[in-house]
């Protein structure tokens, strides 16, 4: 399978490795400004920045090359990326998170939401901690962990540290050499409950996007990380 990293930063280097490590070829190392043949590459992984992830994109589905994308800040423009793959018969996966671990985290902390929904004692906070490097926040993960208690709960927004009765406070923390951590905590006066995920490293995020690509390659539509791992809501 022919590769186009576009953003090749240390995601797109540690995907890299991942990816010879399997019997890919890399044909694009793509940075801001960079040209190239988009149509060199049988599928395009996208961990670019906010400003370029939209553009990289299009042009992906445009030239009917299979895309993912981990970039996050830019997801305004979703539902018009959706628009243009069914548009284009394209293929395009977005996942705030590729790592198995997280994944599953996801899940769990959509059953925990549900468990705690009556329990109105119990005050919800969402911390997550990255590298300084990381340029958004909260992290695109975070929110996803937000947003699922929202379609699970009566909370109805998240806000960065602000806190409220329907309001989801989020937590950004920049410490040099962490790769990721996440926390949902329930407190109550009597206790609490967490649930954390902590990234040892890079590797398990890129694992994750190639096999994802591999998972896309030769299929048509609007996918997710759910679609890869074969993850139902039975």
């Amino acid at each position: 399978m022919k590769i186009a990293l576009l953003g090749y930063g240390r995601m797109g280097k540690e995907i890299e490795k991942i990816a010879l490590k399997r019997g890919h070829s890399i044909v694009i190392k793509a940075d801001v400004n960079s040209s190239y043949n988009i149509t060199d590459a049988d599928v395009a992984i996208d961990f670019s920045i906010p400003t370029a992830a939209v553009s990289n994109i299009s042009n992906c589905l445009n030239s009917k090359v299979a895309v993912i994308s981990g970039t996050t800040g830019w997801l305004d423009a979703y539902e018009d990326i959706v628009s243009l793959c069914e548009k284009s018969e394209g293929a395009f996966l977005y996942a705030s998170n590729f790592s198995l671990g997280v994944n599953i985290t996801f899940e769990i902390n959509k059953q925990l939401a549900r468990l705690m929904q009556s329990q109105s004692q119990y005050n919800l906070e969402i911390e997550e901690i990255h590298h300084t490097q990381k340029l958004d926040a909260p992290s695109g993960t975070a929110i996803s962990l937000a947003e699922d208690i929202i379609n699970e709960t009566n909370y109805r927004s998240w806000s960065i540290d602000e806190k409220g009765k329907h309001t989801i406070p989020i937590t950004s923390k920049r410490i040099e050499g962490v790769p990721g951590t996440h926390t949902i905590k329930y407190t109550s006066d009597e206790d609490s409950i967490s649930l954390n995920h902590t990234a040892n490293n890079r590797k398990g995020f890129a694992l994750g996007a190639v096999i994802a690509a591999e998972w896309i390659l030769d299929k048509t539509g609007v996918f997710s990380m759910k679609d890869v791992l074969n993850i139902t809501n039975e």
